[in-house]
C-alpha cells in the first residue's frame, strides 16, 4: 500500500511537471508615487480568484494565488474616492461595482490591462499587456522562475498621459490622467477592427495605435497586434508592476523589444503549436473586447 501511494505521488508530480498542471502566484506591486486600486476579472468558465479589488499604497505589494488554467485580467484604478453614501468610484479604470471589490465587473476604458491564460497549449502560459482599450498607467508583467517560450517581461513602462494626442486625452482639470483608444474615441470600424475591418488583412495599424506601439513595443496596440505582443512561459510565477521604471511622480502628469513567439529556439511545444495557440488566444482576446 505504501509503495502504491508513493507511486501515485511520483506519478502526480511528473504529470504536473510535464503537463503544466500547477497554480501560480501573482505578486502585484505599486511602484507609482500615488495610490493604485487594482481590479481583477476572471474569464468565463475559469475559477474566480479573490479579492477582485483592493488598495495598494505607493511602495506596497500583495500576492494572490491563482488556480490552474486560470484566465483573466488585472488592471489598476486611479483617482478613486468614496462619497458620503459609501459609493466607491474611480476616475480611471473603474469597474462599475460602486465598491472596492469589482465582483465580476471589468475595467471601463481607458485602462491598461494585464491579460493571462495559464496552462494553455503545450502547458504554456500566455500573457500580454493590452492598450487596445486605452491606457491609464504604466504596467509590466515579469515572469519569475519560468522556462520555455519567449519567457520575458512585457508591457509598457512609459507614462503616456502627458503626450497623449489631444483628441484621445482624458483630463482632470488641465492634466491628462488617461489616454483613450481611437476606437473608444471615434467608434470608427477601421479603428475598432469591426464590420468590414474585422480581419487581419483589412484592419491595419493606425497613426493612433502607432503612438502606443512606438512608446510601448511589447504591448498590444490594436486588435491584430499578436505577433509582437503575446508572450509565453511555463512553470512561472508573475510580478505585475505598476509604474515599473522610471517611477511616475504624478498620476496626472526603455522597454525591451518584443520577441515574436514563433521565433526559433528551444521550446516545450512546437512553433506550429504555439502559432495555433496564439491564434486561439488572440481570438479569445478579441471576444473579451466585444463586451
Amino acid at each position: 500500500m505504501v509503495t502504491l501511494q508513493l507511486s501515485l505521488v511520483i506519478a502526480t508530480f511528473f504529470l504536473q511537471l510535464f503537463s503544466g498542471a500547477y497554480s501560480s502566484t501573482f505578486t502585484i506591486l505599486n511602484k507609482c508615487s500615488y495610490t493604485v486600486w487594482p481590479g481583477v476579472l476572471s474569464g468565463a468558465g475559469t475559477p474566480p480568484i479573490s479579492p477582485t479589488g483592493f488598495i495598494l499604497q505607493s511602495g506596497e505589494s500583495t500576492s494572490i494565488s491563482v488556480p490552474t488554467s486560470w484566465s483573466g485580467r488585472i488592471w489598476g484604478r486611479t483617482l478613486c474616492t468614496q462619497d458620503p453614501s459609501g459609493k466607491f468610484s474611480c476616475l480611471t479604470g473603474d469597474c462599475g461595482s460602486s465598491t472596492l471589490e469589482c465582483s465580476g465587473g471589468g475595467a471601463i476604458p481607458p485602462a491598461s490591462l494585464a491579460e493571462f491564460t495559464l496552462n494553455g497549449a503545450g502547458g504554456l502560459d500566455f500573457y500580454d499587456v493590452s492598450l487596445v482599450d486605452g491606457y491609464n498607467l504604466p504596467m509590466m508583467i515579469s515572469p519569475q522562475g519560468g522556462t520555455g517560450g519567449n519567457c520575458t517581461s512585457a508591457g509598457c513602462a512609459a507614462d503616456l498621459n502627458g503626450d497623449c494626442p489631444v483628441e484621445l486625452k482624458v483630463v482632470d482639470g488641465s492634466e491628462g490622467v488617461a489616454c483613450k483608444s481611437a476606437c473608444d474615441a471615434f467608434g470608427d470600424p477601421q479603428y475598432c477592427c469591426s464590420g468590414a475591418y474585422a480581419t487581419p488583412s483589412t484592419c491595419k495599424p493606425s497613426s493612433y495605435s502607432q503612438f502606443f506601439k512606438t512608446a510601448c513595443p511589447t504591448a498590444y496596440s490594436y486588435a491584430y497586434d499578436d505577433g509582437s505582443s503575446t508572450f509565453t512561459c511555463a512553470g512561472a510565477d508573475y510580478a505585475i508592476t505598476f509604474c515599473p521604471s522610471p517611477a511616475t511622480s504624478s498620476v496626472k502628469s526603455s522597454n525591451p523589444m518584443a520577441v515574436d513567439i514563433s521565433s526559433g529556439g528551444s521550446h516545450p511545444a512546437s512553433s506550429a503549436l504555439i502559432g495555433v495557440a496564439t491564434t486561439t488566444l488572440a481570438a479569445t482576446w478579441r471576444l473579451w473586447h466585444l463586451f
